[in-house]
């Protein structure tokens, strides 16, 4: 599982930090969370083609989140693309995309298709599962979590021992079919292990901390959560339905998460160490993403690369 940071900043963007995007590659499919406006140019510096994007995911309908769906669809037309590509959002997701569309903003000749999503299971593959729940914000926000569906350890000595021959019936056992051998009944849960716990990773979108997300972090790998002040400006998240850095961390610990990863990080800080600094008093397994940061959440280790494609202010 591989995270790309196309962009950190909040409302505003700076001269380090674009609008919302986060790319997450996750076994055949690249997933696209949020769409501010300069993503397709945060593609292009990561080397990420925007055809080769299968789904993406809107948390809500601030335009720093939004912004550049229209250009990014568009340029996906102009490209030729042929693939289904499927968005999802909280209602109004329709209405949104059909006004860019009557407005002539961009024709396509691919199948958009348009998910108007609340709570629960949004996407389900052989692979993954994605969740959703609805956040703390001014607006309807949609905090997303995507885990790996972790098949059991298939147990070959067992099933030979059984007499199942090595082959296609292996598979079959392992995918959970029960199999025939000499006339008798092999079941899965006869050759396969105990229960194993897949990779997750949460993204907040903007909220104000809650027990819902709390909930839908529990035991992620990583949690990508809004940090848009400081402590000292508390009174400002509260008023504007934002998180600070120590509310982050807070919800980290007790969401019993390996890794915080904070983002969204207001302008009107010239360095992110103070974020960082308040939140590892809290939770010590805490970064604060830069544009490009990359998250590479392998079988035994989570390694993190801050490419420096633009300059950035890492302190």
């Amino acid at each position: 599982m591989e995270i790309t940071f196309l962009g950190t900043s909040s409302a505003v963007p700076s001269k380090y930090r674009n609008h919302a995007g986060i790319i997450l590659k996750y076994f055949k499919d690249t997933l696209l969370f949020d769409c501010g406006e300069g993503t397709q140019r945060q593609l292009t510096y990561a080397k990420i083609s925007p055809m080769k994007i299968d789904k993406i995911f809107i948390s809500h309908y601030h335009g720093d989140h939004i912004l550049g769906l229209a250009g990014l669809i568009q340029s996906m037309g102009f490209r030729g693309r042929e693939e289904d590509l499927d968005v999802y959002g909280p209602k109004g997701l329709e209405k949104i995309i059909g006004v860019i569309s009557n407005y002539g903003f961009f024709q396509i000749n691919f199948q958009l298709n348009i998910h108007e999503i609340d709570e629960g299971v949004v996407v389900e593959t052989d692979e993954y599962i994605i969740k959703s729940i609805i956040a703390e914000h001014n607006i309807p926000n949609i905090a997303y979590s995507i885990y790996e569906k972790k098949k059991p350890r298939f147990l070959r000595e067992k099933a030979i021992e059984l007499g199942v021959p090595v082959g296609p019936a292996f598979g079959k056992l392992h995918s959970g079919q029960e199999v025939e051998v000499d006339g008798k009944i092999i079941k899965p849960e006869q050759v396969l292990g105990p229960p194993r716990t897949g990779k997750k990773v949460t993204y907040s979108g903007d909220t104000r901390p809650c027990e819902k997300l709390i909930e839908l972090a529990k035991d992620s790998d990583v949690l990508i959560h809004e940090a848009t002040y400081e402590d000292a400006d508390k009174d400002k998240a509260i008023e504007n339905c934002h998180s600070t850095s120590k509310e982050a961390a807070e919800i980290a610990k007790e969401a019993n998460v390996k890794l915080l990863v904070l983002t969204h990080i207001s302008t009107r800080y010239t360095s992110d160490l103070n974020i960082k600094n308040e939140a590892k008093e809290i939770f010590e397994n805490t970064l604060v993403a830069n544009d490009f940061t990359e998250i590479n959440i392998g079988k035994d280790k989570t390694s993190i690369n801050f490419k420096n494609i633009l300059t950035v202010n890492n302190d």
